[in-house]
């Protein structure tokens, strides 16, 4: 019999006695709730830094488009929501740019993430314990 044992389980293979070769994979009893934490964790980054790095491409002129979306997310949740009637309108049918800043206009979410993709991915990454990766 062979085993590999890790922090996160152990794998096991048997020769069974009609000469086959069978495996098991073990997970050890705290694997799935430290990864679903570290999952929850990456996922609450994820969240907080799209709010944040949205904020220079939201249309602006009172600022409630962009705190609709502040307070219509669920940190953690995976989803964004925009809150104000008006927000649909603005990102599918507005200018892409404004006279007042060409950052902000339509489509806000993918052109931040055209531009912030690889540091929102770095830092899920770090906070799964990935350091160095992408």
């Amino acid at each position: 019999m062979l085993t590999i044992t890790t922090p996160q389980g152990a794998f096991r293979r048997v020769s069974t006695t009609a000469g086959g070769v069978a495996a098991r994979l073990v997970w050890s009893a705290g694997f799935a709730v430290k990864r679903s934490l570290m999952f929850g964790r990456a996922q609450s980054f994820v969240d907080s830094e799209v709010l944040r790095l949205m904020q220079p491409y939201t249309p602006q002129r009172t600022g409630m488009l962009i705190k609709s979306a502040t307070l219509g997310t669920v940190i953690g949740s995976g989803r964004i929501k925009q809150t104000v009637p008006y927000a649909a309108r603005q990102y599918y049918t507005t200018a892409a740019s404004r006279s007042y800043d060409p950052r902000r206009g339509a489509y806000w979410f993918e052109r931040m993430k055209a531009d912030q993709k690889g540091a929102i991915l770095r830092g899920a990454a770090q906070q799964m314990g990935a350091e160095g990766h992408e």
